[in-house]
């Protein structure tokens, strides 16, 4: 079946009319946020994205819909620091919008959740965000207090992390390089706009890193999925890393060749799709340590080759189905798939490897500028914080603080040398 039909059918199975998506499909904006009220805080960034947010602003006056504050406001640094979120609150306080439009990619997108939240409920809870940090808490303090959060209106515009469609709201603290996450079910955006075509106007290296993302989401959720996700997961992830091996090389070439970023689009929105039914994992708890010096999905793209190795014995049927797909794309000799126990996790590993070279992306820690033992540190400690504890337990074997040092610390130096015989079977 072609994967891009089957992409648009997940989707529409999945978030039905709530998500508006496809090439072409900006100009709906306007009438989406006339539904709730005449007044929008419209967040994007105002440099290279200014294109985008001025026929947004544009689309949103034809409909009746006029700028709460009358400017935009501006949107929030990579991997969305914690001040970024205080200063978006204090727009939304200030205005008093009927709904929030975000423009941007996940860092935005995400400021914007965590600061809709704080805007809603500092009042009566607490302003400190820390507060919130972890699962449900938005959500309880909702019930608790009475209170409703603004709608939010998310405008995707970079295959990336899947904010636009999920529960989760990733906020870093600078000061410390560490980010942690929310995740509740209230911070899923009213509205999801996602017009592929936008993405042309974004730097082809966020695209990489989006695709990586969109590995990342399917291939974690697949590895963890039970019984009860098993299908729904593989059919997902099936798809996007196809999407992703397939479309990838073509942005390569051709950086605006837009059914490529239609496709890398795609892949990332099942990457979504796949972080609401199932939990991320290994890989995702080392990248939140790492925000200081690399992109998130690239981050991801890089740890989770070895963290194949790492959960080899659970994870044989969802390797062999990844190790098939790579095949197919020429990253694996196709006799991948008569492998076993290690030898597979191995050989998918290096498929794995070998497309992320194929689109010159680093493939171990050490090929990161400013990578050094301090976020070898970093990371062990983060993987033993109460409030990340969700990432090892939704590891395909899962994983208690107290083991942390005893398989985590060989398999980072595995991820920092490029070495996976380093690595212990869990």
């Amino acid at each position: 079946m072609d994967q891009m039909k089957k992409a648009y059918e997940l989707l529409k199975d999945w978030k039905g009319d709530a998500y508006v998506h496809g090439l072409g499909v900006l100009d709906q904006v306007g009438t989406i946020a006339r539904g709730f009220g005449k007044r929008a805080l419209v967040v994007s960034n105002t440099t290279y994205m200014k294109p985008v947010a001025d026929r947004v602003v544009a689309y949103l006056k034809e409909a009746g819909v006029e700028l709460a504050g009358g400017v935009i406001a501006p949107d929030a640094k990579p991997n969305a620091p914690r001040e970024d979120v205080y200063r978006l609150e204090s727009y939304i306080l200030h205005h008093k919008p009927d709904c929030i439009v975000a423009i941007g990619g996940g860092s935005a997108i995400d400021a914007c959740k965590a600061a809709n939240a704080l805007a809603s409920l500092g009042a009566k809870v607490t302003p400190e965000i820390d507060h919130y940090f972890g699962t449900d808490v938005v959500t309880n303090a909702l019930k608790e207090t009475g209170v409703s959060l603004i709608p939010l209106i998310a405008v995707q515009t970079s295959a990336s992390s899947g904010a636009h469609l999920t529960k989760y709201s990733n906020i870093t603290d600078p000061v410390v390089g560490q980010k942690k996450l929310i995740v509740d079910n209230a911070l899923n955006p009213t509205v999801a706009m996602f017009d592929y075509e936008t993405t042309v106007t974004m730097p082809l290296s966020v695209t990489i890193d989006g695709a990586l993302d969109a590995i990342a989401h399917t291939f974690e959720v697949f590895c963890g999925a039970k019984e009860a996700t098993y299908d729904k997961a593989r059919e997902i992830a099936e798809c996007a890393i196809n999407l992703v091996a397939e479309y990838s090389k073509v942005l390569i070439k051709d950086p605006k060749n837009v059914k490529a970023r239609e496709a890398i689009g795609l892949a990332t929105d099942l990457g979504g799709y796949a972080i609401m039914i199932g939990g991320t994992s290994g890989a995702h708890l080392t990248s939140f340590s790492l925000v200081d010096i690399v992109a998130h999905g690239t981050a991801c793209g890089i740890m989770n080759p070895y963290y194949a190795v790492l959960y080899s014995k659970a994870i044989q049927k969802q390797l062999k189905v990844v190790g098939a797909i790579f095949a197919n794309h020429g990253f694996a000799d196709k006799a991948i798939v008569d492998l076993k126990d290690r030898d597979l996790a191995v050989a998918v590993a290096e498929a794995m490897i070998a497309f992320s070279k194929s689109i010159k992306a680093p493939t171990k820690l050490n090929d990161i500028p400013g990578f050094g033992e301090k976020h070898v540190q970093r990371a062990l400690s983060a993987a033993k914080d109460p409030q990340l504890a969700m990432k090892l337990q939704n590891m395909p074997v899962p994983m208690t603080t107290a083991d942390v040092d005893l398989f985590m610390e060989p398999l980072l130096r595995a991820a920092s040398n490029g070495d996976l015989s380093l690595i212990k079977e869990m």
